[in-house]
């Protein structure tokens, strides 16, 4: 076959480079079109370049600066990768005769020069968290002076549950007592001089004497002083010329945390006085809680105020805490939700009697201790 010679056509010179984006403006695009009509070589169309370039900066991303920065950027370092069509913008370097080189370490991405303006949000976002912390209130600068000392003996009645016993005689009476120990607790009088004078007052008036520890919740606390008008159970008559206790709605009053063994508390949340004697108009809170550890209690934190520590007799904490108590079985917690739910009052009675010691301990006898200098700074507790 023979050949046809076909007419020979001029053929148009490679593109240098890809044609840019709509997105990237028409600078670029105008700057493209003349680097193809001039094969990239021409000096006007670097000049052109150049002075588009000195009109671009980018604006400074870090917010800790007192002043902007801007970087100049040259479109003649407009790169493209030959796997990828996104544009990297090189930053420009001024020499001493105001021209601009492009820096070939450094390159910024299209999409990071799109995010720029939001670097700063988001970085006062990230240290707004540091802020909010460094306004809570640390429990170092919570003045936690010892003002007063309250002594406690507590003992166990063996004889309490004997069908001999006499009716109606109180727990201090018991004639066959078993003394466990002396505890010796610090008041924070300062930081709440309210709950701190009634807990004394309660002290020095021997209302707590025969007081019966009815709740003991093992590895964590147990709790005396639930009132009530039988001295003959255990329960708490307070004293005529107790304060209003205005601390327990103060939120100051609940800073304090029970974060290690021997923690006094005033017992608010896990208050087991009966509704009656709640709602009555002279009602005043007198039952307290002490931690027994090995470890903190956090559950308590925030619904209980903490008004004093444990000075003297830790072991006594610790051998009250090792005294079993009455577990209910599951069959009975379930009756007792159900009788809860329908409202029967006995379900609350019932429930009374759960983790309460299997042995009678009661605080046989307390006190304040009269000492020549009754203060005492938080580094020399125990």
């Amino acid at each position: 076959m023979r050949k046809r010679n076909l007419p020979s056509r001029s053929r148009s010179p490679p593109l240098l480079a890809p044609p840019p984006r709509r997105a990237e403006g028409r600078a670029a695009i105008s700057i493209w079109r003349a680097e193809q009509r001039r094969g990239g070589g021409d000096p006007e169309g670097q000049e052109l370049k150049n002075s588009v370039s000195n009109s671009m900066v980018l604006p400074s991303s870090n917010t800790r600066a007192t002043s902007s920065m801007a970087y100049p950027v040259s479109l003649s370092s407009l790169h493209h990768h030959p796997n990828n069509h996104h544009a990297f913008f090189l930053p420009s370097k001024t020499n001493h005769d105001n021209t601009h080189k492009p820096i070939e370490s450094s390159r910024i991405s299209r999409r990071s020069i799109i995010f720029l303006p939001v670097l700063p949000s988001l970085l006062y976002a990230s240290s707004s968290p540091a802020l909010d912390d460094a306004n809570i209130p640390s429990t170092s600068a919570i003045d936690t002076t010892i003002t007063d000392r309250i002594f406690m003996d507590f003992s166990v009645c063996p004889s309490y549950f004997r069908s001999d016993r006499t009716l109606g005689a109180e727990l201090a009476t018991c004639p066959d007592s078993e003394p466990l120990g002396r505890v010796i607790f610090g008041l924070y009088g300062r930081l709440l001089p309210l709950t701190t004078a009634n807990f004394k007052a309660a002290c020095t008036s021997a209302a707590y004497r025969g007081t019966l520890v009815h709740k003991l919740l093992q590895g964590q606390f147990f709790v005396a002083g639930r009132q009530g008008p039988r001295r003959d159970r255990g329960e708490v008559q307070p004293p005529t010329g107790l304060v209003r206790n205005a601390e327990t709605i103060d939120p100051k009053a609940f800073e304090l945390k029970h974060a290690r063994p021997g923690t006094l508390s005033l017992c608010l949340g896990q208050n087991d006085d009966d509704d009656d004697i709640k709602l009555n108009p002279n009602y005043h809170n007198v039952e307290f809680l002490v931690t027994t550890g090995p470890g903190p209690c956090p559950e308590l934190d925030g619904q209980n105020i903490v008004f004093g520590t444990v000075l003297e007799g830790m072991d006594v904490i610790t051998s009250i805490a090792t005294i079993p108590t009455y577990k209910p079985a599951e069959r009975i917690r379930f009756f007792n939700d159900f009788a809860q739910l329908i409202g029967d009052e006995r379900a609350q009675t019932a429930r009374a009697l759960w983790d309460r010691p299997l042995k009678t301990v009661y605080i046989s006898d307390c006190g304040e201790l009269k000492v020549t200098k009754p203060s005492l700074s938080p580094p020399s507790l125990p």
